[in-house]
């Protein structure tokens, strides 16, 4: 699994695991010593929402071989600056309750608004697609939108994903789940 743990490196993105430290110095609203460890700088407005790296965190107390689906810092090379983050919600279940959670994993992720709009997001969700198929053979991934949330259902249609379903998400209300499936 070490290598699991390793950046995705794409073009113009390092997709960099938090990790149990960076993630608890940005809880503790400590941002200089989660940037020095992240070897990036990292925007204040991640701390505004840092429902994810709880999430990881309860994750993590259940499942320990989450670590590698955890947040990703996603780092902008040319600035060494983290633009957003991504990440799986769990490792892959077989036995899930839904028929197309099977195997399957769900992705989340944020691009903050000075970096939106550039293509970025596309770039990190095909980069963690990959990462997944290639390291550990995942041929389905789910996304979960708000119905209003325009960009990211362009994004995930673009991708070939195919709406499964609609949830009512008691933090973020209404979501239609799409599902995309991978040939071998």
């Amino acid at each position: 699994m070490p290598e699991a743990l390793n950046d995705i490196i794409t073009s113009r993105l390092i997709l960099r695991l938090l990790g149990d430290e960076v993630a608890n110095a940005c809880l503790n609203n400590n941002l200089t010593t989660a940037q020095q460890l992240l070897h990036a700088a990292i925007p204040g407005e991640f701390l505004d929402k840092l429902s994810s790296l709880q999430n990881d965190y309860r994750q993590l107390q259940e499942d320990r071989e989450y670590k590698p689906w955890a947040s990703r810092a996603i780092i902008l090379k040319s600035e060494m600056k983290m633009i957003g983050l991504i990440r799986f919600h769990t490792s892959p279940d077989f036995h899930r309750d839904k028929p197309y959670m099977t195997g399957a994993v769900e992705l989340g992720y944020r691009i903050f608004s000075d970096y939106r709009r550039t293509g970025y997001a596309r770039e990190a969700v095909l980069g963690m697609i990959n990462w997944a198929t290639e390291s550990f053979s995942v041929r389905r991934f789910i996304a979960s939108v708000s119905p209003k949330n325009l960009p990211s259902l362009a994004l995930v249609q673009s991708f070939g994903f195919i709406k499964v379903d609609e949830v009512m998400d008691e933090t973020d209300g209404m979501e239609y789940v799409y599902m995309l499936e991978r040939t071998a």
